[in-house]
């Protein structure tokens, strides 16, 4: 199964995708969406076009996407939801179940403390997918971290079903 996790905001996305077989969790890339355009409108279709050549290349079969609770400003909180919005119909659009999750959610699932700081989040991720020499911008390692927390609760469903 490829899972593929998004970090979203308004010009920085980072993507992660994982392979889920059996008990394993295998690294297949990570990065950010090419963002260019300096204009709001603009840089919401460069997301979407963006996303739809990842979605057709990897063909993910799921995919995780971070839940927006929280900002701090409230004019980056509106872009990013409206990033948001547009990634999540782009997913719906090409069929695929999506998972959301807060950022705590994100961090328990993969350290097991739902307060931990990023670099142990990006420990931990680097563990699990046996990928300690990755060199990779924090959205992306988000991302990746996004992609476990779908497959680890995947993971514990088969478990308690």
């Amino acid at each position: 199964m490829i899972i593929l996790g998004i970090d979203p905001g308004s010009r920085r996305i980072g993507y992660g995708l994982i392979e889920k077989t059996g008990q394993k969790f295998t690294f297949i890339a990570a990065g950010l969406l090419k963002i260019k355009s300096k204009d709001d409108i603009g840089a919401i279709r460069e997301a979407r076009d963006d996303l739809k050549i990842i979605l057709e290349k990897y063909k993910p079969d799921i995919c995780a996407i971070e839940k927006l609770y929280f900002v701090k400003n409230q004019t980056t909180g509106i872009a990013v939801g409206q990033t948001r919005g547009v990634i999540l119909l782009t997913l719906a659009d090409a069929g695929l179940s999506i998972k959301e999750f807060t950022p705590n959610e994100i961090k328990s699932r993969v350290t097991g403390y739902g307060l931990a700081d990023k670099k142990a989040v990006e420990k931990m991720v680097a563990l699990i997918l046996q990928k300690k020499d990755l060199k990779l911008i924090d959205d992306a390692w988000d991302a990746l971290a996004i992609a476990l927390s779908c497959g680890l609760e995947i993971k514990n469903q088969l478990y308690t079903a």
